[in-house]
Formats: structure tokens, C-alpha cells, sequence
């Protein structure tokens, strides 16, 4: 029986057990899941903390409950991996040995690594919501905040969910409306693109949203410190920028796992074909999720469809089958746009997001590059789906390939 190890219990990880242990052959694979933790966040629920749409308890549950009861699910910190003896060893000095190895890290947020960004003024006004105990200290902040100059600042891509800062100043020009202070809020989006968005098409299209909603975008905006003192923040080039509240999204890296193992790029994300999987660390290590340091969205959704194609390269690899060069960087988001209203964008490494409707073309229900009140539900009903459907495995009517059925081409 060959020994499978899937080194992180989030959103890819516990994808990937449920499915693989319905579809790898009888009695051919022992699955082993690790984290440091029994706790499973639904991320995308972050970003409602900071306006009261959901509370921290909402967002999370204990990952055993999601891992199936024939998978093996260890708590424990892995110190580093070894790949020339296809083993980890954990913090305690266990060895725990695979044949097969699934990296599904994630990323985190590495605010020191932008100079004062930790310093005096973190908490006090400077938050982040990227994390759970960061959206709950933003929304205490805001129960009380009377106005000012708010600065949502990302400090360098790639970051996890690219479209999260906007949505978070979407839903803050909505709250300070419902409260009736937005006209004492400045909400400025300070990012080191060139616009709103990574994609052209689709970051006209949203900047254009900005503008209605009289929210100033700073593009090429490379943060190199913060005041907490003076309430400044330093870009490299250019003017220095005030505000009164800090909404910062730190720079993104991989585990530490990783940096400790030595074989992660500077960020600590793991080299990984692009089609495939496969790490380029060792023929028998694949990388799902947030961990990898692909040109795709660090996002749910295309973690759900990386596994769906990541499933079957685990099994043909065992049968020295040659892999599936099938994953295009599909990935589809659900922006929250205030007022009930969400846009929905669908696209992959080449093809930019495109009008039309989706998932059945002509019929929708969502529609593409468009604000709805459709898309606003189908924003606020994935968290049921995450947890009933996308979390145990069951199987969902989209192919992990983006299609061009539906979209409308200019």
C-alpha cells in the first residue's frame, strides 16, 4: 500500500482527501492528513467580520468534522520536509515517511516584512483583515470610528483572493452609508498595480465602480514603511500618503515550513508546473492551493478546481502514468460590491474575464462582468456550499477547465 501524506488541512487539503479516498483504487493508498491545528476557517467569511454581516464563530469549525473518518488526520507542527528522504519530521522529532507528498500550506500574512508596519500604530489604527483575530480588532474599531482618511493599502502581490481589497472598500462605502458617515470618510485604495484589478479588462471595468462610488485609487503605489507615529505611509517613489485608519493587506508569503526546508522561491512559495501539479522539487511531490507560486489567483475556487484535476495525477502517477498537463488556471469570484449587489469574473492564465452568463450559457443565473443583486447571492450563499458540498467532496457541475460557452466576446 502506498503512503500518501497531505501536509495542510485547509481548503485544498481536505478537498483533496475527500475526493481522493471516494476515487483512488480499493486498499492501494493510505492517506495521511497533517496540520498544526484542528481548526478550519472559511476565509471568505473575513472580509464580513469588520461590518457585522458575520461574527468570528460563523467562520470556523474543527477540520476533523470535514476529514474523512478513513483518512488519518495528525495535529502537529511540521519542523521541515524532507524531500531526498521522502519524509517529514515534525516539531517533537517524529518521522513520518510518504511514498507520495501533497503541499497544501496556504499563505499567510508577513507584516514584518514592510518596515514599522508592526510598530506602534498596529492595533491602535492599523489593521488587517486577513486574518480572524485582525477582522474582529477592525470591527471593534469601527463601532467606534466617527470618520477620517481610510487607506486600504496592499503591500505587494501575489495575495490571497486579488479582489478582496476591493470588495472591502465596496462594503465600507455601503456601512459608512447605512451609518451615515460617509460623507466624514476619505476611502482611498493605495496598490502597486496599475489599476484596480491584475486583468485589464477586468480592472477597467471595476475601476469604473470605484470612480461612481467616489473612492480615489493610488496605482504603483509600493509601500516601503509606516509611520504609526505620524500615520504615514512611505512609498518608495512618490508622495507620502496620510491616513487616520490603516486597512492594511500585508505581503503574502508561503508557510515557514517551507522557508525552513529550502526550497521555496523568496517569497517561500513553491515552484510548480503550471499544468500539472508536480512540484519542481522532487517527482513525487505535488502542490495544491495558496502554496504553490503559480500565475494564477490565490482563491477557493481554484484550489477546488486544481484538485478536481490534481486527483487524477495522484493516481496515474502511482501507475506510472504520464500526467494530465490540464490545469489552465481557471478561476471564477464572486465580488461584493455593497448594496446588494455583487459582479461575478470568470477567466484562466490566458483569457480575460468576459460578459455573458454563468454556469449555463444564455441562462445564468449569474451574470459575467455585470453588478447584480444575483451575483450578491450567489456571494452570500457559498459559504453553505463550502461547508455541505465543497468541504466533503461532493461533486459540483463545473468543469475545472474555464469554457468559453456563454461569455460574450468584444
Amino acid at each position: 500500500m502506498k503512503k500518501l501524506v497531505i501536509l495542510g488541512g485547509g481548503t485544498a487539503g481536505t478537498m483533496l482527501a475527500n475526493k481522493l479516498i471516494k476515487t483512488a483504487p480499493g486498499g492501494e493508498l493510505s492517506i495521511t492528513v497533517i496540520d498544526q491545528d484542528n481548526v478550519h476557517y472559511y476565509q471568505p467569511g473575513f472580509l464580513f467580520i469588520p461590518f457585522g454581516i458575520y461574527t468570528k464563530n460563523m467562520v470556523l469549525k474543527p477540520r476533523r468534522d470535514f476529514i474523512p473518518s478513513e483518512v488519518n488526520f495528525i495535529t502537529a507542527v511540521v519542523e521541515v520536509i524532507e524531500p531526498d528522504n521522502n519524509r517529514l519530521v515534525l516539531q517533537d522529532g517524529t518521522k513520518i515517511p510518504y511514498d507520495f507528498l501533497v503541499i497544501g500550506t496556504g499563505s499567510r500574512i508577513a507584516p514584518e516584512e514592510v518596515e514599522g508596519l508592526e510598530g506602534p500604530g498596529w492595533k491602535k489604527n492599523i489593521f488587517d483583515f486577513y486574518t480572524p483575530d485582525g477582522a474582529v480588532d477592525l470591527a471593534n474599531f469601527l463601532r467606534y470610528w466617527d470618520g477620517g482618511r481610510l487607506v486600504l493599502n496592499i503591500a505587494e502581490m501575489p495575495i490571497k483572493c486579488p479582489v478582496a481589497p476591493l470588495e472591502f472598500i465596496f462594503l465600507a462605502d455601503w456601512w459608512f452609508t447605512e451609518n451615515r458617515i460617509r460623507d466624514r470618510v476619505d476611502i482611498t485604495l493605495a496598490t502597486p498595480l496599475d489599476g484596480a484589478f491584475t486583468k485589464p479588462v477586468a480592472s477597467k471595468y471595476l475601476g469604473e465602480i470605484v470612480e461612481k462610488k467616489n473612492i480615489k485609487i493610488i496605482p504603483n503605489f509600493n509601500v516601503q514603511s509606516v509611520d504609526g507615529e505620524k500615520n504615514i505611509i512611505n512609498p518608495y517613489e512618490g508622495d507620502s500618503l496620510e491616513y487616520d485608519l490603516l486597512v492594511s493587506v500585508p505581503t503574502n508569503t508561503g508557510a515557514k515550513v517551507i522557508e525552513r526546508s529550502g526550497f521555496g522561491d523568496e517569497l517561500s512559495f513553491i515552484p510548480t508546473n503550471k499544468h500539472t501539479l508536480l512540484s519542481e522539487v522532487k517527482d513525487n511531490i505535488f502542490v495544491v492551493g495558496d502554496a504553490t507560486n503559480l500565475p494564477s489567483s490565490k482563491a477557493g475556487a481554484v484550489a477546488h478546481f486544481q484538485v478536481e484535476i490534481l486527483v487524477q495525477n495522484i493516481i496515474r502517477r502511482m501507475d506510472e502514468r504520464e500526467l494530465l498537463p490540464d490545469f489552465d488556471g481557471h478561476a471564477n469570484c464572486f465580488i461584493e460590491s455593497g448594496f446588494g449587489k455583487g459582479i461575478l469574473i470568470d477567466f484562466n492564465y490566458n483569457t480575460e474575464p468576459l460578459p455573458g452568463k454563468f454556469p449555463m450559457p444564455g441562462l445564468g443565473p449569474f451574470s459575467l462582468l455585470e453588478e447584480t443583486k444575483m451575483n450578491h447571492w450567489g456571494k452570500m450563499t457559498f459559504r453553505w456550499v463550502y461547508w455541505n458540498l465543497l468541504m466533503r467532496g461532493a461533486e459540483i457541475p463545473l468543469e475545472p477547465q474555464m469554457i468559453m460557452a456563454g461569455k460574450i466576446l468584444s
